[in-house]
């Protein structure tokens, strides 16, 4: 026995015409204009440009440094890169406490070559912290250096002003 195929028992339950809701102009419009947002968004959230790492660590250290508290600390260990005569620091292990609390922390400063000289591990430093999470810290940024500086090198501060 064949029925036709709205009569089919398989589609009996849907029905023969759109709902009324769905058939107002308005109505399909909000519909299509709904969808094509939901598309643009989904495009850019996958076709937008992505930070780099690199640009991620120099922003946070821009907003400590602009925005961190103040206090002391000690430098534990220098990781020195080898490879040449000047022996750049790679990494500087740092400790220091806050209410009570020690806090040890290392600094990836190989993009900061220029901000760091003579380091040695018995050296008392400043440190700049986030005040609602402690453990995020820096000693050296682009503008603003906690390190203690030997003689022969001055200040970031006169090195800038020379240079504009």
């Amino acid at each position: 026995m064949s029925y036709p195929l709205a009569q089919s028992p398989v589609f009996s339950h849907l029905p023969d015409q759109l709902l009324l809701s769905l058939r107002s102009p308005r109505n399909l419009a909000a519909i299509a204009a709904g969808t094509a947002a939901a598309a643009g968004i989904a495009w850019y959230l996958f076709r937008r440009p992505r930070t780099s790492a690199e640009e991620m660590e120099r922003r946070r250290r821009d907003l400590l440094a602009a925005t961190g508290r103040i206090t002391d600390g000690c430098i534990i260990d220098v990781r020195l890169q080898q490879d040449d005569a000047a022996a750049t620091p790679l990494l500087i292990v740092y400790d220091y406490r806050i209410a009570g609390v020690s806090y040890e922390c290392a600094q990836d400063v190989t993009l900061l070559a220029d901000h760091v000289h003579d380091i040695r591990a018995d050296l008392p430093i400043q440190v700049r912290y986030d005040p609602h999470n402690p453990a995020n810290s820096i000693v050296v940024a682009e503008s603003w250096n906690g390190l203690r500086m030997s003689p022969a090198h001055p200040p970031i501060a006169s090195i800038t002003s020379k240079t504009r």
